[in-house]
């Protein structure tokens, strides 16, 4: 039967800044939406173990952040930016979201550069 679900929705509202921080956090995990808040209901954290495809999304993600900020600092070098401050905040919002995940995973896997087998204080393992 079409339009049947075998498991029932669980369904929240949030602020469109706490979306914007959680989709980031998803974006660095690489787990489909469904399964990180699973994991995050569940077992109240989530850990995240880097694949080579997510690193690959990371550097294409941070390489356009670097590319709009540069054309930014153009547009302010010639004053004549075409950008509203409402905008500047948003990117700012944007890109702070961007770089608290992936400070998170990082934390998260520092056990891989530190020698220790898990990392217990970084809320992410």
């Amino acid at each position: 039967m079409s339009g049947v679900h075998k498991y029932p929705t669980i369904s929240f509202r949030i602020s469109p800044r706490e979306r914007k921080e959680i989709e980031a956090k998803i974006f660095v995990s690489g787990m489909k939406k469904k399964d990180y808040f699973v994991r995050s209901c569940i077992y109240n954290h989530v850990c995240v173990v880097g694949k080579k495809e997510n690193v690959y999304q990371i550097v294409e993600k941070l390489q356009e952040m670097q590319n709009r900020i540069g054309e930014l600092a153009g547009q302010v070098k010639v004053e004549k930016p075409e950008i509203t401050a409402e905008e500047i905040r948003e990117l700012q919002e944007s890109y702070e979201d961007m770089l608290k995940a992936i400070l998170w995973m990082l934390d998260g896997a520092k056990y891989l550069w530190q020698g220790k087998e898990k990392s217990p204080d970084s809320g992410n393992c």
